[in-house]
């Protein structure tokens, strides 16, 4: 009996995927386990292996092409055998599918206008919208373009660098043809599927479906767009009507005795400005004083006059008053999308999460011995940072309890230890993942962390090089910072803040001598991991640190 394979969900935000190559053709012989195609998803291009065995009957997505999970792939059946039930069903199930949907949000008038602008779309053109390039990303900015509008672009060709949540990475182009349209300019940002582009054969005329097509959405959404849009015309139009009757609001009467004109808009706005209205000039209807009027005043255009005035028209001498030469300005930098993400992660973290803070001195005398015969040996280099994120490593093996996740129905141990490290970036913080840590020597984790920094500084880190940490350690020490509390890294259930080792007079032994030592900050999620198991877990990392020969083992 044939079976039907749809488009697998390889990854958990995956929606669509791509058949980057077929592995094996129609006619073949398939084995369970044959590796049937390679799929791209919107992480990466993973093999699809099969679970049936017989013959590749049906190829229902090309090479190049992309479908959504669960559309159909293929189908694998006897040789020969009878599919197209299985094809005509699989269609009809799916255009029903499409005729429910748009039953469910049907507006007449709408859909007539998405159907005629869908009829429009010529041969060949290919709408491109702004790719998911990390599981986070909900918005991209267009760092640079590396093809102009009417270049010619090839499969496979990058098209320009999106700057995502995480990291600025380089989108290629998935069709051939003329770059017909350029949906967002350099430096400015859309969200997830907005219009980026448009290619298509050299000539096309793309004003008949541009409009629509600049939504950003697939077909199916258009018409929820095209609502969205004339919400936002309305209230435009709404907002328009009330300032033209504001600035309309003037005084209808002459000008004799002094009378002012001016909107009731310029008169607020002066008001807040402490402007004297008398001192402006008014550009609108009768010389009426409007919005722009204000905007655009400065005070040394009526002051100096009246000053000079005034000096004629008064014997006592003037009184010379201080007046700043300075201005009040700022400086607006837009938000770019790693910022945003940052500052809705940490939000989120710091609103969601009982933050409760736990802080040890560490000796660091025995460590900075240690690391001084490390660091004898040829082409070794261990940090300070290395030795902290080794230790805690070791710690969380014998307190797995903070090296967990809280979700609403459980609490989740984890049995891997993959540490996360903060790295400061010119557009915030990243945190590149350490898989494995505790598995690994100091001098590959010196090695690990410096190769994967270089590639935060020079925005080359890849999504899953960011993904999965239990644990995170975050070190300031460097900046002369000797302590600070930091907010957790979530799904993590606590973070380390590691300070500056601070030369200073202790006591050993009855006696005040010269010590060095470092002060570490244990950031606890209190659903997770309670006060007890905090302090347990830092006298466990003191030991380790205060005994490097035991990490050694």
């Amino acid at each position: 009996m044939a079976e039907v394979i749809n488009m697998p969900r390889l990854s958990d935000t995956m929606e669509e995927g791509v058949v980057a190559q077929w592995l094996k053709k129609k006619g073949d012989k398939v084995e369970e386990g044959d590796i049937l195609a390679e799929i791209e998803t919107d992480k990466a291009t993973m093999e699809f292996e099969s679970f049936y065995e017989g013959t590749l009957l049906h190829i229902g997505v090309e090479e190049g092409e992309g479908a959504p999970v669960d559309s159909l792939l293929a189908i694998i059946g006897e040789e020969g055998e009878d599919i197209s039930d299985l094809i005509g069903g699989k269609n009809e199930k799916k255009e029903s599918s499409q005729d429910e949907e748009n039953s469910d949000n049907e507006e007449n008038e709408e859909d007539t206008e998405s159907d005629a602008s869908d009829s429009e779309m010529p041969d060949g053109v290919e709408v491109v919208t702004m790719p998911r390039l990390s599981d986070t990303m909900e918005e991209g900015t267009v760092a640079s373009w590396l093809k102009q509008e009417g270049d010619e672009v090839e499969e496979g060709e990058i098209l320009a660098e999106i700057e995502t949540d995480k990291a600025t990475m380089e989108f290629e182009s998935f069709y051939s043809g003329t770059l017909l349209h350029i949906g967002i300019q350099e430096g400015e940002g859309a969200p997830v599927d907005s219009l980026l582009a448009i290619i298509g054969p050299k000539g096309t005329d793309v004003s008949g479906f541009l409009e629509n097509a600049k939504s950003g959405v697939k077909s199916s959404d258009k018409k929820k767009s095209s609502t969205k849009k004339e919400s936002s015309d309305k209230e435009k139009s709404k907002e328009s009507t009330s300032e033209n009757k504001s600035e309309e609001t003037s005084s209808s009467s002459s000008n004799d005795g002094g009378r002012i004109f001016a909107s009731p808009l310029a008169k607020k706005m002066a008001e807040e400005k402490g402007i004297n209205l008398n001192d402006v000039d008014g550009s609108g209807e009768n010389g009426r004083i409007v919005k722009k009027d204000i905007e655009s005043f400065k005070p040394s255009q009526k002051s100096a006059p009246a000053a000079k005035k005034e000096e004629k028209s008064s014997e006592a001498p003037a009184v010379q008053t201080y007046t700043p030469a300075g201005e009040e300005s700022f400086e607006e930098i837009k938000n770019s999308q790693m910022r945003k993400t940052i500052a809705k992660r940490l939000s989120e973290s710091k609103f969601n999460a009982p933050h409760y803070y736990l802080t040890i001195e560490v000796d660091m005398e025995n460590a900075m011995a240690s690391r001084k015969q490390i660091n004898a040996m040829p082409e070794v280099k261990v940090s300070f940072n290395d030795m902290v994120i080794k230790a805690s490593a070791m710690a969380l093996r014998k307190h797995p309890q903070v090296n967990s996740q809280w979700t609403a129905d459980q609490m989740k141990i984890a049995k891997h230890i993959h540490m996360g490290v903060a790295v400061a970036v010119d557009e915030g913080l990243v945190v590149p993942v350490l898989k494995f840590a505790d598995q690994m020597q100091m001098t590959q984790i010196g090695a690990n962390v410096k190769d994967l920094a270089g590639k935060a500084r020079n925005k080359k880190l890849q999504p899953k090089e960011m993904e999965g940490s239990t644990f995170t350690v975050s070190n300031l020490g460097m900046f002369g910072i000797q302590e600070f509390t930091s907010i957790i890294n979530q799904p993590n259930s606590a973070i380390l803040s590691v300070g500056a080792i601070v030369e200073k007079p202790v006591v050993k032994e009855g006696q005040i001598v010269v010590g060095n030592t470092m002060k570490l900050t244990l950031a606890c999620d209190h659903r997770t991991v309670d006060g007890a198991t905090g302090a347990q877990f830092l006298q466990t990392l003191r030991t380790y640190l205060e005994n490097p020969v035991t990490m050694l083992a």
